[in-house]
Parts: structure tokens; sequence; C-alpha cells
């Protein structure tokens, strides 16, 4: 098989590949075969139609048939023996087929830029102090005491704010007159997020007492079934319970299970906190490192690997925002902030595999468990499941890549010179 490869920039590349006329012409035969077998045509038998009639009636299928049976497995071949750091799949185009010669077509495909390592041991970065004030251990106490709030079952009065209200609301549309689905429903009272005319028609109301308001939704309202619509509601109230937070005391943090008095309590939070505060401190200077050693690098990028990694920014950034419709000069502004966050994670990315592989630094088998330990101590699950997920998704490698890119940024923290 004869190839020539054109260098187009230095990350993108076009190969020009030619298969022999004789594996061309095996490959020819055999397909048309496996029409002839599977085809009927008036007057033969399946598998007894001449050769020329099958070619005539399903050239074009029998064409496609042999381009997707050998160009795909010629290249992958080919691009195996040249040895080349592929970036994505390739692309392959221009065919030139003609019955009785050798196929000929070209593919375009990435490769990842090399380049030299500056130096990355002993960078200077300045050391940030951490602490805890008593504010931040009170913040985190007002917490822990909403998270061990209960909720009471009121007597004697009617809703008021912050009340927790259970109700079945049915609504009908007033212009078609078309029912909603009768709900039921918990209702937070006062809510900020609640219509304004549901929190003013809930305060007071007791169990078993209804009350009826309409509510004229806006277009761009986010719910599109509602979106323009004016809904006349009906709501009664079935039950109502009040917020009772515990007083924070000794009681309090012996209530939490592993603490004798507020002031262990209180330690352990600081000591939670300042814990973080490192964590993060350690994640800045890393960061620091990092881009120290980028800005002194200067080197081409996959154009398609930054657009995926571009979508992928957008991606995260936009299920991170409230739904609202953007500008197009809004849209223009957040593609070109996500490209260039793209381009930096992708350099980074690249310089930090690149140390990794000249420091010889490896994953074990036992730093995947412990990291499959802790993410199924955060997310409250077995071990057992964590790894069935892992697997059934096809992300060991993705996990090992991370842990190696962890492993990559302690070794720069622990080479640099803390100031």
């Amino acid at each position: 098989m004869k190839s020539n490869v054109k260098k187009l920039s230095e990350c993108k590349r076009e190969i020009e590949l030619e298969i022999p006329e004789n594996e061309v012409t095996e490959e020819f035969e055999k397909i048309i075969v496996q029409y002839s077998t599977r085809s009927k045509i008036r007057g033969f038998r399946p598998g007894k139609a001449p050769k020329e009639i099958i070619k005539r009636m399903y050239y074009s299928e029998i064409k496609e048939s042999l381009i997707n049976s050998l160009a795909p497995k010629a290249l992958n071949n080919e691009l195996k023996a040249l040895n080349l750091s592929l970036a994505g799949m390739p692309i392959i185009n221009d065919f030139y087929f003609k019955e009785g010669h050798p196929l000929r077509f070209k593919a375009q495909f990435e490769v990842w830029a090399e380049f030299s390592l500056p130096e990355y041991k002993n960078i200077k970065v300045k050391k940030k102090i951490t602490s805890v004030s008593e504010k931040e251990v009170n913040e985190s106490l007002k917490k822990l005491r909403l998270k061990s709030a209960q909720y009471i079952p009121v007597e004697g009065r009617g809703v008021a704010e912050e009340d927790y209200v259970v109700a079945e609301i049915k609504g009908k549309d007033t212009k078609t007159k078309k029912h909603l689905p009768t709900e039921k429903v918990v209702i937070l009272a006062g809510h900020i997020e609640n219509e304004k005319i549901l929190n003013e028609s809930l305060i007071g109301l007791k169990e078993n007492e209804e009350t009826n308001f309409t509510i004229h939704y806006g277009k761009d309202h986010q719910n599109k079934k509602l979106a323009g619509k004016k809904i006349e509601y009906n709501l009664k109230v079935i039950s109502i319970k009040e917020k009772s937070l515990p007083e924070i005391n000794d009681d309090f943090a012996k209530d939490l299970g592993e603490f004798e008095s507020l002031k262990e309590l209180k330690a352990k939070i600081n000591k939670d906190l300042i814990s973080s505060k490192e964590s993060i401190v350690k994640r800045e200077m890393a960061e620091e490192i990092v881009e120290n050693i980028s800005e002194k690098l200067s080197f081409e990028l996959p154009e398609r690997i930054i657009q995926q990694e571009q979508l992928s920014v957008l991606r995260q950034f936009l299920s991170s925002q409230s739904q609202q419709s953007l500008e197009k000069e809004d849209i223009e502004n957040l593609k070109s902030e996500a490209k260039k966050n793209a381009e930096k994670n992708l350099k980074n990315h690249l310089v930090l595999r690149k140390i990794s592989e000249k420091e010889n630094l490896k994953v074990s088998e036992e730093e995947i468990t412990e990291e499959l330990r802790a993410i199924a101590k955060t997310n409250n699950v077995s071990l057992a499941q964590v790894i069935d997920s892992i697997n059934k998704e096809g992300k060991r490698e993705e996990l090992r890549d991370n842990i190696l890119i962890k492993k990559t940024v302690d070794f720069l923290v622990e080479c640099a010179i803390i100031e």
C-alpha cells in the first residue's frame, strides 16, 4: 500500500493512500457475491443472477460497501505504522474508485504538537496564610442547626411565613376553561421564589380552609406549559408545620453523636475549615505553578479538540446559570471566553501529562481503589456500586488519568519554593 503524508500545519496532517488493485478487486468480487445471495431478481434464483446484472442494479451500494470495508482498516493500519500521536478521529474524504484500478483516498487528521518542557522545579510561589475566624465557626454552627431543624404540626393558628404547608391545588385555564391536573404540593410560605399572590393568599389560612387566586404568567415564564396563560387556582390547606430550631449548646453538640460539649464541636468545625482552606490554597498555588510553566511555552493545539473542549466549557457554564434569554452579543462573548478557557485547559493538561511522563509518575490499582472509596463516601453509596457504575460507563481510564494529573500537581507543589 502506497501512502504519502503532508504537513498542513503544526497539528494538521493529510495522508493520501492507495490500496493495491488486487486487494480492491478481491473485495469487490466478494461484495458482489453477497449482494447476489440476498437480492431477489425476477427470473433468477437467489445467488444465480449474472454478475453484470447485480453490478448494474446495485453499483452505488457495492461501491459504498467496498469503501467502508477497505478504507478505514487501511487508514488505521497505516497510522499505527507511522506511530503518530493522534488527536481525535481522522476524516476520510476525496475517494477515487474505478473498477480494475487501485482505490485512492485522502484523510485529514490532527496530531498533538511536540514541545520541550522549560524548568518546572523550584518555581517560586508566595505562601498564603490560612486562618479561621469565630464568625466563620458560628456560620457553620448555624448551618448545622438548620440541618437539625424539626417541623412541628401547628395547632390553633393559620399559616405564617416560613411554615411548611401541605396543600391541594386545582387550576383552570381562564381562556380554554381546561382544568389542570390536581396536585398535592408542599409550599414554604413566604419564600421569595413563590408567586407573590400565592404567598399573600396563604398567610393566615388554617387547616381545611380554602382560597382562590389568579396568576397571569408572562410569555417568558420558565414553565413553557404555563407561559402566557392566565390560570385560576383553588388552594386547600391540608396541614401546617412550623420550623423548630434547637438551641446551640452542649446538648446540641451531643445530639450530633460524636461530641461531649459545644467546645469540642467548635474545635472540630475549626479544624475542618482550616483543612478546607488549606486545600484551596494548595490548589491556587498549583494553578500558579502550572500557569508559570505554560506561559513559557507556545505551541499549536488541535482545532477540533479545542472545539470539543469549548463546547464542554460552555455547557458547564450554562448549566450553572439561571435559565434566561441571552442577547446575540452575550452569546458571542461567552463563546470567545469559553474558547480561551478551553485552550488554557488543554495546554495545562498537556504540560502536566508531559511532566508526569518525564518524572515516570504512575497510578497504582491501590490508588484507584482509594479514590473509588472516597467517591463512595462522598456520595453515601457502597464501594461496589461505585465500581459497577465506573465499569459500566467505561470511565476507569478517565479516573486513572485524573489521579495522575493530581499526583503531578502535588509533585510540582512539593518541588516549588514557597516564600
